[in-house]
């Protein structure tokens, strides 16, 4: 090959590459993201908010929790205070899950007007005790529970 070709080829191999960084880098982009909304957020944007992967963040509504732990259904309302969301969440929750805690939801708002959950994560304090000497772990983290609930 010339001195002349091989410059083509490379500028060339060059163009294509940069056209297939930006394509990734813009154009698939998209298609990957996950919005975090608030209730009030998601039901704002409509049917655009529908069947779209979302990251919903609330507290749980207290009172609104429905557990069939023979199916392993989980059945709550998150709310933000002023906009509530029913979600229908599959398999046990957190062992912190509970009534009036915040929570993060992801999965998809569906037309229906509920909320499918794939993954359920519970928002917790930064807190941290250590056991006292003679005290199992599981009495600290049962403190814990009962502390966070005031």
């Amino acid at each position: 090959m010339t001195t002349r070709a091989t410059k083509r080829t490379v500028i060339l191999g060059a163009v294509v590459i940069v056209g297939v960084f930006a394509y990734l880098l813009y154009g698939g982009i998209d298609q990957n993201v996950v919005y975090f909304l608030t209730p009030k957020e998601l039901l704002a944007k409509g049917t655009s908010g529908v069947d779209v992967p979302v990251r919903l963040a609330g507290q749980v509504k207290p009172g609104s929790v429905k557990w069939n732990d023979s199916t392993l259904q989980l059945h709550f309302t998150i709310t933000d205070g002023t906009s509530e969301i029913a979600v229908d969440s599959k398999g046990a929750p957190p062992q912190m899950f509970r009534d009036g805690m915040g929570v993060v939801v992801e999965g998809r708002y569906l037309a229906g007007g509920v909320f499918r959950c794939t993954n359920l994560m519970v928002k917790h304090s930064n807190e941290y005790r250590a056991p006292k000497p003679g005290e199992s772990p599981r009495d600290a983290y049962k403190t814990l529970i009962k502390g966070a609930g005031s």
